[in-house]
């Protein structure tokens, strides 16, 4: 099973030489990903006849994954890269497409594309796209994004994209894998017919454990081989290294395939603070493994 890191770009306020050293620091510590959220604003809650649900507002920072990542692929070797998630719906496809292309092979095949339909319907609003229709939207998306990681020309003509026969040259080196994340039954359900993998956020190990058991049923229902299907958990600290090592064991044991380690809510507020924390956990599973 892959252990990566969460990037925990909102407790460190866009600290340019935060990604340095986090970033090379999971690389030498042995983590196989680093895994960024993404938001391109960040909204004002007060105030609001139509309340915003989610948990980030206008003083928390975030740094384009795409960046991020191209930059973190100059100084590393071998870590991957998650996006988890990126809010596909609020951009546009055929330049996610190039963004992606590039990341990827720039990386040397290092990157996998989460995406999800976010919250944020302000965030919608200023992209200029329809937050109502961000569902639907996001499944046209996927096929486009397939083909044109693949295919030499495209064609397509959808509800919200037209590409009259055109290219993405240079093209990545494979089709890069599309996982989706979320905690609703529609992002199961989407993510069952049309994605690579899924990443698992909401309500602790025992929740996650169960959806992926429910998801598993989903692929079955449909005759998609669960092997091929990836399992991301992203691992909240609670209660200590102990805990989080038991967690990590608990998604291991449900036959899980990744699972992100965040390491924001601890008062961790520099740098340094975290990739200590990091070299704790990469400790600590060292020992659980018996290495």
């Amino acid at each position: 099973m892959d252990v990566g890191v969460v990037y925990p770009q909102t407790e460190l306020r866009g600290d340019p030489d935060a990604v340095r050293q986090i970033g090379r620091a999971a690389e030498d510590l042995g983590f196989d990903h680093i895994l960024a959220y993404d938001h391109v604003l960040g909204a004002v809650h007060a105030d609001r006849a139509r309340p915003l649900t989610g948990p980030y507002d206008e003083h928390d920072p975030f740094h384009d994954p795409f960046v991020l990542f191209a930059y973190l692929a100059g100084i590393t070797q071998r870590i991957q890269f998650t996006t988890g998630v990126l809010v596909l719906p609020q951009r546009q496809t055929a330049l996610v497409a190039r963004q992606a292309a590039d990341v990827d092979l720039l990386s040397g095949g290092r990157l996998r594309l989460g995406i999800g339909v976010g919250w944020n319907y302000v965030e919608y609003e200023a992209l200029g796209q329809d937050f109502a229709t961000r569902g639907v939207r996001q499944e046209e998306q996927i096929a486009l994004l397939r083909r044109l990681f693949t295919e030499p020309v495209v064609d397509f003509s959808g509800r919200f994209d037209r590409v009259d026969r055109a290219a993405l040259v240079p093209k990545p080196t494979r089709s890069i894998p599309i996982w989706l994340g979320g905690a609703s039954e529609a992002a199961f359900d989407r993510a069952a017919r049309l994605a690579d993998g899924f990443i698992f956020f909401a309500g602790g190990i025992d929740q996650a454990v169960d959806a992926w058991s429910e998801m598993r049923d989903r692929l079955r229902r449909i005759d998609r081989p669960v092997g091929d299907f990836g399992a991301d958990y992203v691992a909240r600290p609670q209660g200590g290294i102990d805990q989080l090592t038991a967690e990590i064991d608990a998604w291991r044991e449900a036959g899980g395939t990744h699972v992100s380690v965040a390491t924001t809510g601890l008062g961790l507020t520099t740098a340094e603070a975290h990739t200590d924390y990091l070299a704790k956990v990469a400790d600590g599973l060292s020992h659980a493994n018996g290495t």
